[in-house]
């Protein structure tokens, strides 16, 4: 899989899925602004990832212009596990390089599954994507984001009563129609 094509199905998915369903409120705004990035990490290795997540948070410290990264892995992590305790060393990454505070990972991944849910639920696709994913967020803009959105507690609940409704078969096809060319 080449980088391209994983980050044009990622941003199919943001457009189609996220902001089409209004998964996440705040999507269209940066979408319509172009102030997402999104970067495809060909790194296996844990080491590696975490150089890499630590360059992008370098990154977003210099381009302000630059809300979000969607921070892709197309290979390596294709196992929730091994994706999970990723996630974990990413969050003691941000700890240790004073980056607590400042930017805060959200998690996706095609297995994605909650603590408690079973695989085929379908309250697990308001966190599946296409390709493992750590969504970079500046915690700033999330605050001012969710100060003036009414009632924001209530987003994880509607995206869960959303997705049973509409069934594990509607987001299985809706993620395969975002990863065809």
């Amino acid at each position: 899989m080449q980088p391209h094509e994983c980050i044009s199905h990622t941003s199919k998915w943001v457009v189609d899925v996220i902001m089409k369903y209004n998964i996440c409120p705040f999507a269209r705004r940066e979408v319509e602004r172009a102030s997402i990035r999104y970067v495809a990490i060909d790194h296996t290795k844990v080491k590696a990832v975490l150089k890499a997540l630590l360059a992008e948070c370098q990154y977003l410290d210099e381009h302000p212009e630059t809300e979000t990264t969607l921070f892709i892995l197309p290979r390596g992590f294709e196992g929730f596990y091994a994706y999970l305790d990723l996630v974990d060393d990413a969050n003691n990454l941000l700890v240790d390089h004073d980056y607590e505070g400042e930017y805060q990972l959200a998690t996706f991944h095609p297995d994605y599954c909650f603590d408690g849910e079973s695989q085929d639920s379908a309250a697990n696709f308001t966190n599946r994507a296409p390709y493992p994913t750590l969504h970079i967020i500046r915690e700033a803009s999330m605050e001012v984001a969710l100060a003036n959105y009414s009632d924001p507690e209530s987003i994880p609940e509607r995206n869960i009563a959303f997705a049973q409704r509409k069934g594990s078969e509607f987001f299985i096809k809706l993620l395969q129609h975002c990863t065809k060319s």
